[in-house]
């Protein structure tokens, strides 16, 4: 097997289980100051999963590849909705709160929307960095104004019971993981930018989708996990919190690192699939008095998913 898909499978390996023990860790500390669920879902552990997009964008800023750098967060966010969505869509199905069609879904699309407004000029500049690292503040804001909602109340008490690990080692082992996914990014950037050289493809297809979809496996796991708990609120509200983080929190540090370039294709193709997904998801979430993603519907968006893989490899 060639050296570099050596590294590029160990890197993504490396980015999953440092991913893995960055989110256990994390929710270990949340729970330990009282955090519900639902909160827990939509911030603690949406931006810990996100953490791989994060590194492996800094890294390709920092290297010189600024394509990667936002095939990566645009990438993501589409494989998070028709990948990981459907795959634990299959495994149970997804039952839907009113509080993600009516809070948190309009909150993704209007940021998703906004990137599209952004990168118009083909440029994420410095100065629309700070306008999405303020749009973080003020979700993470508001979601701990909501975290301290009276409602909650009973769902803290159950989490008084799953405290899990001790607060300082989850410290520790928040440190080491987030160590490995340094690591582990620096290795994926690498391997996946000389393996498009080999195969003569452009950067921006192999962010869009392998790269993506190695980055996008800590919220493929919580997920599922999730399902077979049967917890939907970490399931949903871990892939619309995280797809909120991709472009707020990654593309907002990113940019104030290093501004980021990209090319039309992201504009006229990788975008329109970003939102398209997105509207999907709320037309799967919509009907009432079900609210569920079922398995058909979880096989609509899989076969969407390889339309747009197929797509970016042919055209």
């Amino acid at each position: 097997m060639d050296k570099t898909i050596i590294f590029l499978i160990f890197g993504l390996i490396l980015l999953l289980v440092s991913g893995k023990y960055l989110v256990e860790s994390s929710v270990a500390v949340a729970r330990h100051f009282k955090i519900p669920t639902i909160i827990i879902g939509l911030t603690i552990v949406s931006f810990g999963t996100s953490a791989p997009e994060l590194l492996v964008s800094l890294q390709a800023a920092l290297q010189g590849h600024p394509e990667m750098a936002i095939g990566n967060v645009i990438g993501s966010n589409i494989s998070n909705i028709l990948l990981v969505l459907a795959i634990t869509a299959f495994i149970f199905p997804i039952t839907i709160q009113k509080q993600f069609i009516r809070r948190d879904w309009p909150i993704l699309m209007f940021i998703s929307s906004l990137l599209v407004l952004f990168l118009y000029d083909l440029t994420l500049k410095s100065y629309e960095g700070i306008i999405l690292l303020g749009l973080l503040l003020l979700y993470i804001v508001y979601n701990i104004r909501q975290a301290r909602n009276p409602k909650h109340a009973k769902e803290i008490e159950q989490e008084k019971q799953q405290l899990g690990m001790k607060w300082w080692v989850a410290i520790i082992v928040f440190l080491i993981a987030a160590l490995g996914l340094s690591y582990g990014a620096s290795l994926l950037v690498d391997s996946a930018s000389l393996i498009a050289a080999k195969i003569g493809v452009s950067e921006r297809v192999i962010s869009v989708s392998m790269v993506a979809v190695g980055t996008s496996l800590p919220e493929l796991a919580t997920s599922m996990i999730a399902a077979f708990k049967k917890q939907s609120n970490i399931s949903v509200g871990n892939i619309i919190g995280s797809n909120i983080m991709n472009i707020v929190a990654v593309l907002g540090i990113t940019t104030m690192v290093s501004p980021l370039s990209t090319v039309r294709q992201t504009l006229v193709n990788d975008l329109p699939w970003m939102i398209g997904a997105t509207l999907l998801l709320f037309l799967f979430m919509l009907p009432a008095g079900r609210a569920k993603i079922s398995r058909f519907e979880g096989s609509i968006m899989l076969v969407a998913y390889a339309t747009y893989i197929f797509f970016i490899f042919t055209i």
